[in-house]
This record gives C-alpha cells, structure tokens and sequence, in this order.
C-alpha cells in the first residue's frame, strides 16, 4: 500500500534522482577510460605530463631544495631517456655552442613558432615547429643527418615542445643517441645572458640579452 505521507514521497523521489544521477556518473566515467585506452591519441594516465615542474624545482639553490632538485632532474633525466633521448644541463649546452661556431658536427633545432624563433633564438639554430614540420623538415633533416650533437630546445619551463620534436625527428630517422634535449630552453639562456640572433638563421643580428637585475620580463617565451 502506497503511503499517503507527502514527506516519505519527496525523500523517496530524492533518493530516486540522486541514485540516477550517481549511476550516470559512473557509467559516463566507465565510459570515458575505455575510449581514453581505445584511442591511439588517449591520455597515458601513468605519464608525467609535466616534466617542466621537475625542471624547475630542479633550479632550486640551498639545502633541501637542492636536494629535491637535483632528484626532480634525474627523474627528468629517466624520462627523457625511456624515450631514447638524452636529456642537456645548461653546462653542457654551452659547451656544445663553443663547439657549433667551429664545426657542422652540433647543429641547434628551436622547436618553437616563427614569432618567438624571429623575435629571438639562438645564434645559427634551425627552426621545427613539429605543429608545422612540412615548412622545415627539407632544411633540417640534411643537417640533422649530418651532425653528430642536436640540441632541441623550446621555451623551457613547463614547454614540452622541445621533447616533442625531438621525438619527432627521432621517429623520422634521426638517430636517437644525437638527440639532446635543453630542457632550461630560450628562457634559461637568456637569463644566462648568452647571445641571441633575431630574424632568420643566420642573419647576423644580435640583441642583447635581459640583465640579471630585469627578472624574465625581457624572456621571449
């Protein structure tokens, strides 16, 4: 027998909503995950899609904060080489520049778009936009096949373009033990205060980089 109460038939009609409501919810997630494991392009949910946070607290100086960072970099350092990639220090990246002006065998490939290439980039780096490669790819798979060193770089931080196009040019033949990834980017050389070239590769102009004292106001992004 129905109950007469109009409170008991509320909290009935209640309880019906929200169990309808939660078995959506569920089902909608269920499936989500299937599609997201079904999709060539789906999310691996075990990734790391952010390796620029363990770069930065890479940067970290002093005490604990050192510590953490240099562990957040060799977290990196795996990261990148499960990819079959090497993973470049600031240190290193200088040191493979000095060695660029001298010999064709270190090329660098700026893997950013042509506005921030042309406002800054550095000096004698090829340009791949892996979002555009068709614009790029017959000037720079010739001179990636000949080195023997490519540093990639983007913006550097949280950017992740760096990582994507080298992948890029390891999945079109580049041989992977070539590829190095500058994960500090543009902005890290920048605020090093190493020399930048504006335009195209090559052309010979300069600008002068921030100073310490501007912060990144000045870092082309």
């Amino acid at each position: 027998m129905e109950s007469n109460n109009p409170g008991a038939t509320t909290n009935r009609s209640v309880r019906n909503v929200l169990l309808e409501t939660l078995l959506v919810g569920v089902v909608g997630a269920l499936v989500a995950f299937a599609s997201n494991a079904l999709s060539p392009r789906g999310l691996k949910l075990t990734r790391n899609y952010s390796p620029g946070g363990a770069l930065a607290a890479s940067r970290s100086v002093g005490g604990a904060s050192a510590t953490n960072g240099l562990a957040a970099a060799q977290l990196l350092d795996t990261q990148f080489r499960g990819e079959g990639l090497q993973l470049a220090t600031s240190n290193q990246v200088a040191e493979l520049f000095a060695e660029a002006q001298q010999s064709a065998g270190v090329i660098f490939v700026d893997a950013r778009d042509d506005e921030h290439y042309q406002a800054g980039h550095i000096p004698g780096a090829y340009q791949l936009d892996h979002y555009h490669p068709e614009n790029y790819l017959a000037v720079v798979l010739p001179a990636c096949q000949g080195a023997v060193n490519i540093v990639v770089y983007c913006k550097g931080g949280s950017c992740e373009d760096s990582e994507q196009t080298a992948i890029f040019l390891r999945d079109a033949g580049v041989p992977k033990d070539r590829l190095l990834v500058y994960a500090g980017g543009f902005d890290e050389w920048s605020t090093t205060r190493l020399p930048i070239e504006t335009g195209q590769r090559n052309s010979g102009q300069r600008r002068e980089p921030p100073s310490a004292t501007s912060g990144n106001s000045g870092v082309a992004k």
